[in-house]
């Protein structure tokens, strides 16, 4: 079997799992207890803390946990909202986010809030111009996507800091869950980003599991309210199997990165120079710094894009259609839209996503296979 949906979700790390089974068994006391059982998970909790903080080079206070990256996009751009609404209710986001963040954007708008959508280029990246362009007295927000989910563009975060940098009572916001361990930590974690949103299950930890970075001395507003945990910001018995596991995964995930992310690049790198030059292929995913190591998007004139996903499963092969969010709902891929793609070609669009552990050999069998299935839609086409 060959899994390349990485990017709808990873396979648990062997040693996160038996990290689980473990806290699980042995330390299962509540965090906020006062007795001894208790302070032992509590000491466990700020331990996976500060070695999340500490393989990110932030602080302890700034790692805040979640159930990972809906509700962490949910809660810095809801939370924002709340918190600021008197100083403002503009807010600045891309035509080509995740779901989480831009249907967010929808909820507030019911509320009076006024969202404004940048525009992408061909290659699905916003303008910084575009940004500083769109900037009011008003504006309390910029949300931006590191690593786009669909095509893999990699959005230019650093010329949008730097554009913030005159701009600081706004809060900036990235949504990294795509983009971590993929060599632009340096581009996620700059001097003026202010909240950062990430999800376990994307590096090999449970699901359900995930955090966001908070700026200290950025305020945004609880949305899970109650017991007063994570600092009485977000509410809730701490899911301490899952967070140990997560900062192992994270640990695991960031050991080696520079020669992960060249073996990603490296099978990526493979199958896109092996399709490119088929006459039915559009490409929508470049093989340039602008894009992430391991995302493909693709299309084949002609075939809908879950015709591909099962041609390829029927090999034993695991692809996805743009968005494991949009997939079985038979949603047209948002970013491509933006893209100002046809419909007729986006349609057809596939997503290939990579994680380190997949091989040459791997893309060498995807590409014999595509050359068959080609050959076959080439037949039903004509």
């Amino acid at each position: 079997m060959i899994y390349f949906d990485n990017s709808a979700t990873t396979k648990v790390a062997p040693s996160v799992l038996e990290t689980y089974s473990k806290v699980s068994q042995t330390i299962w006391g509540n965090p906020s207890s006062l007795h001894n059982f208790g302070e032992q998970a509590y000491n466990l909790l700020e331990q996976s803390r500060q070695q999340i903080a500490d393989l990110l080079g932030v602080k302890l206070s700034e790692i805040l946990f979640t159930s990972g990256g809906t509700e962490g996009d949910n809660w810095v751009v809801k939370g924002t909202a709340m918190e600021k609404r008197a100083f403002g209710r503009h807010i600045i986001t891309s035509s080509v986010e995740h779901p989480a963040v831009h249907n967010s954007m929808e909820q507030l708008a019911q509320l009076g809030y006024e969202i404004t959508y940048l525009p992408v280029d061909e290659e699905g990246r916003v303008s910084a111009a575009d940004v500083k362009a769109a900037i009011r007295p008003d504006t309390i927000l910029v949300s931006v996507m590191a690593v786009n989910n669909e095509v893999g563009s990699i959005q230019p975060l650093k010329d949008i800091a730097a554009v913030l940098q005159d701009y600081p009572t706004i809060h900036f916001h990235i949504d990294a869950v795509q983009g971590i361990g993929k060599g632009i930590s340096d581009l996620i974690f700059n001097d003026r980003v202010d909240f950062i949103t990430f999800s376990g299950h994307k590096f090999h930890a449970p699901r359900g599991i995930g955090f966001i970075y908070a700026r200290s001395g950025k305020r945004i507003a609880p949305l899970m309210t109650g017991g007063g945990q994570e600092r009485n910001l977000r509410s809730g018995t701490e899911n301490l199997p899952a967070i140990a596991g997560m900062a192992r995964a994270l640990r695991l995930l960031l050991t080696n990165e520079e020669t992960k992310v060249a073996n990603e690049r490296a099978v990526r790198g493979r199958i896109l120079n092996h399709i490119k030059d088929f006459p039915k292929v559009t490409l929508f995913s470049q093989d340039n710094d602008h894009f992430a190591p391991h995302i493909l998007c693709f299309a084949i004139e002609g075939v809908r894009g879950e015709t591909i996903v099962h041609a390829f499963e029927d090999h034993d092969i695991y692809i996805s259609t743009t968005s494991a969010c949009s997939s079985k709902k038979h949603l047209a891929s948002s970013t491509l839209k933006a893209m100002k793609v046809p419909d007729q070609i986006s349609t057809s669009a596939v997503r290939v996503s990579l994680d380190e552990n997949n091989t040459l050999a791997e893309a060498d069998t995807f590409n014999q296979v595509f050359d068959q299935l080609y050959e076959q839609f080439k037949k039903i086409n004509s």
